[in-house]
């Protein structure tokens, strides 16, 4: 996946993603060609899936904040 998809896929700036791979918070991106970067398409599913996961949910018929 190039950076607009990536983008798109999860919500978040450019900025944002270079600083969550810094902090190995983000999947890293591959070399694709010598000027050209992309992302695993399975990768960036997984860490969406991941995070999802991790929302707390509250119990009571209450909304999720």
């Amino acid at each position: 996946m190039r950076m607009p998809d990536v983008i798109n896929m999860t919500g978040l700036p450019r900025s944002t993603i270079y600083l969550k791979m810094k902090q190995n918070e983000f999947p890293q991106q591959v070399q694709i060609s010598s000027r050209s970067v992309a992302w695993i398409e399975s990768e960036i599913q997984s860490w969406i899936n991941n995070n999802v996961s991790k929302r707390k949910v509250f119990k009571g018929g209450g909304e999720n904040v």
